[in-house]
């Protein structure tokens, strides 16, 4: 699930009636009128707790806190949710450019700007874009998001039930699968332990698109300010949502069943820059790895 949003959050809350103030610099949602029912806010979700460190207003208290603690375990967590929302953006445009025109965004997390839909329907407004993610607010407010919008849907289902995603009757109406598809699992694997066999995982999302498909995966690694990121992973402990870095090697064999493209699996700023001014600074403050590959 990661960027900011203020005014047209602030249109969208007028109609959830929610009450909204500012805290640490985020405009935040207090009441549940709009809550989906059996949300428990006092438990962190990772959607949340992202929306947060982006500057959004779709968190609670419990979020907050448990966002707090991220930014001390990793004092540059919101530039890391920036670069890695440019890379989701850039992998869009980068399929796009291929003639990728439907899109299935799973961890899509909550809604905020430079969403998929967004970004690709500036390009083509026929573009369609299926969201999934397990979190129940992150689709409630995805679905106020696209009302009124034909060619875009959000569900709720989980990355590890991938016949549910892949058969449910709001993916088949939008996507076709005779054509190419584009599969966005970006800051979503990190979620799922080795011991779930995440490559199993993907062989089934790998066999059910059909050649000329992509997919692009970014994760947090064990690469790199590997004691940063031990402190993350015990503060994610605290939600329901628990953390598997990866070393680069692991999280290239997630590719296997693809032609995993140049420049391969890299940092987030590497992948594809807009300009050799985004190689400047940390290539490591994102505490994240990237690539995309192609369904031959």
């Amino acid at each position: 699930m990661w960027l900011r949003h203020t005014v047209s959050a602030l249109t969208l809350w007028v109609t959830w009636r929610s009450q909204v103030k500012i805290e640490k610099g985020c405009l935040v949602a207090e009441t549940a009128g709009w809550l989906p029912g059996g949300v428990d806010m006092e438990l962190p979700s990772a959607a949340r707790v992202y929306d947060y460190l982006l500057g959004g207003g779709h968190n609670f208290a419990a979020d907050r806190a448990i966002g707090e603690k991220f930014l001390s375990a990793m004092p540059d967590a919101r530039i890391s949710a920036r670069t890695n929302r440019a890379f989701l953006r850039r992998s869009v445009l980068f399929m796009m450019q291929r003639g990728i025109r439907q899109f299935l965004d799973i961890g899509s997390g909550i809604p905020t700007v430079g969403n998929v839909h967004e970004v690709a329907q500036r390009v083509d407004p026929e573009t369609k874009v299926v969201y999934v993610d397990n979190e129940a607010v992150a689709v409630a407010h995805s679905q106020i998001m696209l009302k009124g919008n034909e060619k875009a849907t959000a569900l709720q289902e989980d990355l590890k039930n991938p016949l549910e995603i892949l058969h449910h009757a709001e993916t088949r109406r939008l996507l076709d699968f005779s054509q190419p598809i584009g599969l966005l699992m970006v800051g979503v694997f990190h979620f799922v332990p080795q011991s779930m066999d995440p490559q199993a995982l993907l062989r089934v999302y790998h066999d059910h698109v059909t050649p000329g498909s992509y997919l692009a995966i970014s994760q947090f690694t064990s690469e790199f300010k590997n004691e940063q990121m031990q402190r993350v992973v015990k503060v994610m402990s605290q939600s329901r949502d628990p953390m598997y870095p990866r070393p680069k090697q692991e999280i290239e064999a997630l590719f296997q069943d693809f032609e995993l493209l140049e420049p391969g699996v890299v940092r987030l700023p590497e992948w594809h820059p807009d300009s050799p001014t985004d190689l400047d600074g940390d290539l490591e403050v994102s505490g994240m790895l990237a690539g995309v590959g192609y369904r031959r």
